[in-house]
Parts: structure tokens; sequence; C-alpha cells
């Protein structure tokens, strides 16, 4: 069944923009997540919190400096610390020009730094970029439902192919090792955590999204001309029976997963330091040694006796070791479980229900 004319006029465009929101509010989620997790093992290792705040600000104050690039303002100073980064432009410009400085600034750091990554995935795995349109859409695909049925499809070939490359990475490539480590470092900068040496207090979900709220109701005749620009992509597309539209925003979809499946990586990365800081003694330095030798050893006897899909077992092998060792360390050598001695009700203490005999005291 064919989309009418309406739906095609004013519906459908919006398909693509409610699927890329949807995913950059899921990036919101686990940022906040990880915060979490910071603040949680900052007194044991500060210094690593304040790296990663200074991963977030240089990644925000190369958005900033990109923003001034792009609009042809220029660059006259760069400076980035652990608490601070300011941009300075050799000619400051006013109406659109403020107003994509700072889009840049506060939404380029969701994005802009997945491209980095995204553009070294390309040669890792070619064949996770599909955009094609399946062949039961052929006629309905520039429906709200057809548009939003192809972002998914090229968000799942995207999907597919990405984290089949992360369960099967080969460490002792360097450069599938080199991406893991930049995937790793987008991760714990994607948005500074405000964790240098003074706290920024309500800095948050809801502070970012204000500060993005008050720069596109700032100008709203600038959101309309944006909204009038992609209905007219979306039209160019229709007219030249092509897929330019949705696979713009289809490429907004994928550094989105990008960026979600890097702090997924991280939480893993957190969550096992915040429970080794649980060990006693120098037994909490034994998991990140497993991580290491389990894998070299898995890759040392495949290579003497190889398998089927050798590289995504061997990870399997480090994942199982590593969790092994940090859970009987955490049984033997803390006390996440040990369990604490029952205190009796009152109740049963007065009605004389106890273990032992009850001692008389005598006037």
């Amino acid at each position: 069944m064919s989309a009418s004319p309406l739906e095609i006029v004013l519906i459908a465009p919006l398909a693509p923009i409610a699927g890329v929101v949807l995913f950059w509010f899921i990036q919101l989620l686990f940022i906040e997540s990880q915060k979490f997790l910071l603040t949680k093992i900052k007194p044991k290792h500060e210094p690593l919190c304040r790296f990663t705040n200074f991963l977030g600000i240089l990644f925000q104050t190369i958005c900033h400096a990109l923003g001034f690039t792009i609009t042809r303002s220029g660059i006259s100073s760069f400076y980035v610390s652990v608490n601070y980064g300011k941009v300075a432009p050799k000619k400051k410009k006013q109406g659109i020009f403020e107003w994509m400085v700072n889009g840049f600034l506060f939404v380029g750091p969701f994005f802009i730094p997945s491209s980095l990554l995204l553009i070294c995935l390309y040669f890792l795995i070619t064949d996770s970029f599909n955009t094609s349109i399946p062949i039961d859409l052929t006629v309905s695909h520039y429906s709200f439902a057809g548009q939003l049925i192809i972002f998914g499809s090229n968000l799942y070939t995207f999907s597919e192919g990405f984290f089949g490359f992360l369960s099967s990475i080969d460490f002792l490539h360097p450069g599938h090792l080199g991406f893991f480590i930049l995937l790793i470092f987008l991760g714990l900068g994607i948005r500074p955590s405000y964790m240098g040496e003074k706290k920024i207090e309500k800095v948050d979900l809801i502070y970012d999204l204000k500060n993005i709220k008050n720069n596109l109701l700032h100008r709203p005749i600038y959101i309309i001309i944006l909204f009038l620009f992609s209905y007219l992509l979306f039209y160019l597309s229709v007219l030249f029976e092509q897929t330019w539209y949705v696979l713009i925003f289809s490429i907004l979809g994928w550094l989105s997963i990008i960026a979600i499946a890097s702090m997924i990586v991280t939480h893993l990365f957190l969550l096992l330091i915040k429970n080794s800081d649980e060990i006693n003694d120098q037994w909490k330095l034994l998991p990140y040694i497993v991580i290491i030798a389990s894998y070299v050893l898995a890759r040392t006897i495949f290579y003497y006796f190889p398998v089927e899909h050798l590289k995504s077992v061997s990870i399997l092998i480090m994942f199982v070791s590593t969790f092994a060792t940090l859970f009987l360390l955490l049984k033997l050598k803390s006390n996440k479980f040990k369990t604490k001695p029952i205190i009796k009700p009152l109740k049963k203490v007065i009605s004389g229900e106890t273990d032992g005999p009850r001692r008389v005291i005598k006037q």
C-alpha cells in the first residue's frame, strides 16, 4: 500500500528525526549512569576521575573549535585543563553563525568524537554499511512507517556488523587494539564528569538539556529553517527516488550506537574497578592480571590447537576467567558476601525463647 500525499508531505520526514532523538536520549541515560559510577570510585581513584574529566573537556573544546572553523570565525586561542576549556575566535560573529557554534559546543560531543571511530570502523568492517531499501518497501518506503523501517534496517545492519566485530576483536592486532583503546577513551570522555579539582554541582542531564533548549529557543527562526531544509532534502530524495534523507539520519544513528557501545565497555571497566576495591590487600590486582593472562594463554593454546571462532572464544574465556576470579576474591578476601549475625527479636527474648539457659538474677 502506497503512502498518501499528505503523509509524504508532512509526516514521513519526521520518522528518522524521531529515531535519532530516541538514541540520543539513550546516550544521556548512559552518561548519567557512568557519572554515578565515577562518584563511587572517586575516593580511591581520583586521578582516573580527573583524567575522564580532562577527556570530556578536551572533546567539548575540540567541538567548539570545530564550530568556529566551520563558520569561518577563526581561532585565536585554545586552552584545555582538567577543570576548564576555552576557545576564543578571531572574529566573533552573530546570528546564525553564533547559533551554529553553540550547537557544536552543546550537541557536538555526542556525535563528533564518534565520527572518528566511524571512519576507522569503515576500514575494519566494510560490509556493515549497507543502506539499500528492503524489497518489501519498494512501494511505500516514503511513508512514515517506511522511513522508520529503513532507518531501523540501516541501524540493524550496522549494529550486527559492529557488535560482531567487537565480539571477535583481535587484541593482538595493533589496529584492533588501537580502535578498542579509542573506544574506551570515547566512553570515558563523551561528556565531562566535572570531577576535577573543584566539582561543579548540578551539572547533569537536566543541565545539558537546559543548555540545548536555551540555544534552540534563543532564535526559533533557525529551528524553522533547519526543519524546512530537512523537508526540502526529503522532497528531493522522493523526486530523484534516492535515500539521501534517511541515510543522513542513519549515519547519526550509527554514531549514537558507537557512543552507546563505548559507554557499555566503560561501564564494565568501572564496575570492575568498583568491585576490585572491596578486595583486601594486594589481591585486588589479580583480576587485572587475569584479564591479560587468560586472553594470551587462550590465544596461545588455540594457535597450536585451532578451533572455530577462536577470537570470540578467547574473549569469552577472558570474560569468564575474570568474572570467576573476581567473584572468588570477593567471597574469600572481602566482606561483600559475609553474613551479619542474626539479632534475635526482642519479643522472643522477653518470652524466654532463647537457645541457652536463662540467667536468673537473685535479689
